[in-house]
């Protein structure tokens, strides 16, 4: 027995000897790499350069941010474009510098590559090279209505207050539309709150897309306080940004707004401005307009019912119960049929609690997770969530995790400690994730 013993133990130290040396020969090769690149990256060929900066990038030496930094002077612009995706690579202080640089760069372009580089230093997002999969996984969330809880970073992360006002210098100068309309979403990603006067002032450009991805990025960061300059909006010569300040001002709860959202449902010129109006209106859940919603549960335009459900959710008032049973029982939209059992569950009833946990592991997943965000956010509602952590499907466990990042309280610690060891290794980093968020906050 000893001696199997011994061969064992003798198994295991050339085994550990033999991976002790593969670790070294992989890190001496990155770093043979690290070094030609950085050697090739002063190459009189732009090309050769460019490909120096890309290898440099996915070396993971940390010792390339120098070299890159000094490459950001580069004449070419395709080189710069790469040295910034390859800054993106290094989660460091003198990267977050560098990239902050780039937002002063000559080219529009390379502006708009170093605000995607800010903005991903904190949402944790790694681009690929040459193509930026985050932001266009988020410019289409940006378009639906649930954009308010998913596209920005966890809340306990603090961008530095250098990132952002190397964002509100770049959203000032309107000179190149594009860098300034990347800085109001960067902004919103970020809930910089601090950057909200700009954005306000910004939500009032002449140029309609700036004006609109700052109405966005305001929606996101819900201060209150940008409300009583936006109002005016109303009165905007752009149709879009008309409708989108009904959007916002609803989210920020802005009772003042409630006579002219009300007039432009009932005197919109067209369906969409009626919808965008029934959307803050909704978002605004007053008692008042209880009966608009009442009326609109049972439209004919299937984009209509879904709003008026959610905002007989908010208004609060129960005897709207007896209309929303009816209308679950016969709705055939799925969007509808949600938004009503998510009324349904915020005037008191658990009919319908099940069934929209359920919906997690959906299409309609992201926004059964928005709703029951939303009704976590009362105390009495969350414990009630409590015993689905144990549900056996994982996508529902991680979205609950989700869900616990934003409404979760005190209460909610033991049981993600408990889903932090779970099984699943993306419902444990979720679960992770919210308990950062939770214990920020509590």
């Amino acid at each position: 027995m000893l001696d199997e013993f011994e061969d064992t133990m003798r198994h295991l130290r050339i085994l550990s000897f033999s991976l002790l040396a593969m670790t070294l020969g992989a890190s001496f090769a990155l770093s043979q790499t690290g070094s030609s690149a950085a050697v090739d990256l002063k190459s009189p060929n732009a090309k050769i350069r460019a490909k120096a900066a890309r290898e440099l990038g996915k070396s993971g030496d940390l010792s390339a941010v120098g070299p890159l930094t000094t490459a950001l002077a580069d004449p070419s612009k395709k080189v710069r474009h790469e040295v910034v995706l390859a800054l993106e690579q290094f989660h460091t202080p003198e990267a977050l510098d560098a990239l902050i640089t780039a937002t002063r760069d000559s080219d529009a372009d390379i502006r708009v590559d170093a605000v995607h580089g800010l903005v991903d230093y904190y949402t944790g997002k790694t681009p690929s090279f040459g193509f930026i999969a985050f932001w266009k996984r988020a410019w289409r969330t940006a378009k639906s209505r649930f954009v308010e809880e998913n596209v920005h970073v966890d809340p306990d992360v603090k961008p530095d207050p250098k990132v952002v006002e190397a964002l509100v210098t770049l959203l000032n100068d309107t000179a190149q539309p594009a860098p300034a309309q990347a800085a109001a979403d960067g902004l919103g990603i970020l809930l910089a709150r601090s950057a909200v006067p700009a954005l306000v002032t910004a939500a009032h450009s002449s140029d309609p897309d700036i004006a609109l991805e700052s109405l966005n990025a305001l929606s996101k960061i819900k201060d209150t306080s940008a409300v009583p300059k936006l109002v005016d909006l109303f009165d905007s010569p752009n149709k879009d940004v008309r409708r989108e300040a009904a959007v916002t001002v609803g989210l920020l709860r802005a009772t003042e707004a409630l006579p002219k959202l009300q007039a432009m449902y009932k005197n919109g010129p067209d369906a969409k401005t009626r919808e965008k109006a029934l959307e803050g209106l909704s978002f605004l859940g007053s008692p008042i307009t209880v009966p608009i919603f009442l009326q609109a549960l049972w439209s004919a335009n299937k984009a209509y019912r879904p709003l008026a459900a959610e905002g007989l959710a908010r208004a609060g008032d129960a005897k709207a119960l007896p209309d929303l049973m009816k209308a679950v029982q016969n709705e055939k939209d799925g969007d509808a049929r949600l938004a009503d059992q998510f009324a349904i569950t915020a005037l008191g009833r658990d009919d319908f609690l099940g069934t929209l946990v359920t919906w997690l592991d959906s299409e309609r997943g992201e926004n059964a997770q928005v709703y029951l965000t939303e009704l976590a956010r009362k105390p009495e509602f969350l414990a009630k969530l409590y015993p689905y952590l144990d549900n056996q499907d994982p996508v529902v466990r991680r979205r609950l995790c989700d869900v616990l990042m934003y409404s979760g309280d005190a209460s909610s610690v033991a049981p993600l400690e408990k889903l932090s060891h779970d099984p699943n290794n993306d419902v444990a980093a979720e679960a992770i994730r919210a308990l950062r968020a939770v214990r920020a906050r509590t």
